[in-house]
């Protein structure tokens, strides 16, 4: 890997004479680059110039990058000259930083950055030139950030239109089902359901608002609580900040519901925003626009990030692992956009998520106490049709990856669960849905949050209960006549609430 850069130092005068920094410049350099590049490679300092407060300077490497090396000698450069001469450094702006460095595979098409650049790839290489960067970037490591992102966008071209990866595990006997129309539209017939307000949403009458506190009533008494699962209560907004830690913010932004804030709570500042719509009966959306503030944090998308948050920073002690909490209050949202239909995929949906911390060796036990779980409420009180597979684990496809680890090796990945609906055809050809998942990610999120364990690895992993799933998956196989119910579901049913006569 070899790396050069040309920076400008700002010195408060001009009056610093030439021989000094000739003096200086060599030795804080040789030092610097020495001492942070070690036995990893070396680097030099190619040349200097001195123009009244200017001082242009250019430092190559191997094996290593040179502003970390930089910023040393811009920080002793500063303390001798103030000791020596009076004059101290005001800033440093990298003017040109070149990188080169291995990418595997060769892009295809262009590779866009959003910050000042020139890139270029060939012969298996790339050379990124990075322009103006101010020393905030070199202290938050925005060039190696962007070296890896150029990585990352060179290597998602490469998995462009391949299909996620997917490898059957297990498959439970067939069925008959009673079941034969999409349950969404069955119960739109029945006005059980509407299509809510807003896109994407849904609203629950009596009696379907019933199963689907039956069905998350079933995933805490038959999964969650036989394997000592403690219940948490999160807020329901998650912060930017945690969703630059997950890799989310920069993987699925447009997935988000941003939330806002209004700038002011004082009527008068409101006035002319309540007179446009007292008169106009429409939102004034450009006043709206100037009323509130810049979004600083998603409506739920997911429960696990913020429960990494809530333990951040912390260690957990040997004896309380593995730590198994969920959060069943808040609600996720995810724009879907296009992708909606019915209760199965929409924007707004009831999760318990599950989340789970330990061992390399606990969490293996862990999924495989899981999966008896699920089986036992699918097959002994569903009485559904489902099989399971692994696939493309949510961390990769956020991240463009879609392997598997070699069958041999599956400690780290995602299992799905997935049922089949009969009323979309032949289960052979059929697309099943996937209702149920779980998941081992290693120790992608503790180290991101900085959670330790009182002694040795400490991985996590989570399992998102999708209520609306489920009950999509047991409507669409046992339709939605009572009589047609599994008697041990029923019993967990008990009296159904009346229904709902719209003349």
């Amino acid at each position: 890997m070899e790396n050069e850069l040309r920076a400008e130092i700002t010195l408060s005068s001009p009056d610093v004479p030439a021989a000094l920094i000739d003096e200086l410049l060599p030795k804080l350099a040789g030092d610097a680059l020495g001492k942070a590049l070690g036995t990893r490679g070396e680097g030099r300092l190619i040349r200097h110039e001195l123009h009244g407060d200017k001082l242009t300077l250019e430092i190559a490497s191997t094996g290593g990058r040179p502003h970390q090396p930089l910023l040393s000698v811009v920080r002793k450069l500063g303390e001798e000259l103030g000791r020596r001469a009076k004059v101290g450094v005001r800033s440093v702006t990298v003017l040109r930083y070149r990188l080169t460095f291995a990418v595997e595979p060769m892009p295809t098409k262009p590779v866009p950055l959003a910050i000042p650049h020139h890139l270029s790839f060939a012969d298996g290489r790339a050379t990124l030139e990075l322009l103006d960067l101010p020393e905030e970037a070199l202290r938050d490591n925005w060039p190696d950030r962007a070296a890896t992102l150029v990585e990352e966008k060179a290597r998602r071209q490469s998995y462009a239109g391949k299909e996620q990866a997917w490898e059957l595990i297990e498959q439970s006997p067939k069925r008959e089902h009673a079941g034969r129309d999409d349950p969404t539209e069955a119960m739109l017939k029945r006005n059980w359901v509407r299509s809510g307000p807003t896109k994407g949403k849904w609203f629950l009458g009596p009696l379907p608002a019933h199963l689907l506190r039956t069905m998350e009533r079933i995933a805490r008494e038959e999964v969650l609580a036989p394997l000592g699962f403690l219940e948490v209560m999160q807020p329901h907004h998650d912060s930017f900040d945690i969703l630059v830690k997950t890799g989310h913010l920069e993987g699925l932004p447009g997935e988000f519901y941003y939330v806002t804030e209004p700038k002011s709570r004082d009527p008068a500042d409101w006035e002319r925003f309540t007179d446009l719509v007292a008169i106009t009966r429409k939102v004034p959306h450009d006043e709206l626009a100037k009323l509130v503030s810049p979004p600083s944090a998603v409506a739920c998308y997911a429960q696990c990030p913020t429960i990494y948050w809530w333990l951040s920073g912390r260690t957990l002690a040997v004896d309380d692992l593995p730590l198994k909490v969920y959060d069943r209050a808040a609600i996720s949202n995810r724009y879907e956009s296009g992708g909606r239909h019915g209760l199965e995929r929409v924007d707004e949906f009831h999760r318990i998520e599950p989340v789970y911390l330990g061992t390399p060796e606990q969490l293996v036990a862990l999924r495989e106490a899981l999966l008896a779980r699920y089986r036992h409420v699918f097959e002994t009180i569903l009485e559904l049709e489902w099989r399971t597979a692994w696939v493309t684990p949510f961390y990769l496809q956020q991240s463009g990856g879609v392997g598997l680890e070699e069958p041999g090796q599956r400690i780290r990945g995602t299992i799905d669960f997935e049922a089949y609906l009969p009323y979309r055809g032949p289960r052979e050809t059929a697309e099943w849905l996937e209702f149920q998942n779980l998941s081992i990610v290693g120790e992608k999120y503790t180290r991101a949050f900085t959670i330790r364990a009182q002694k040795g690895e400490l991985w996590s992993g989570c399992s998102g209960i999708g209520l609306e799933r489920w009950l999509t998956a047991f409507l669409a196989q046992k339709g939605l006549n009572a009589d047609d119910w599994p008697d041990r579901f029923r019993k967990y049913v008990g009296e159904l609430p009346k229904d709902v006569k719209f003349l």
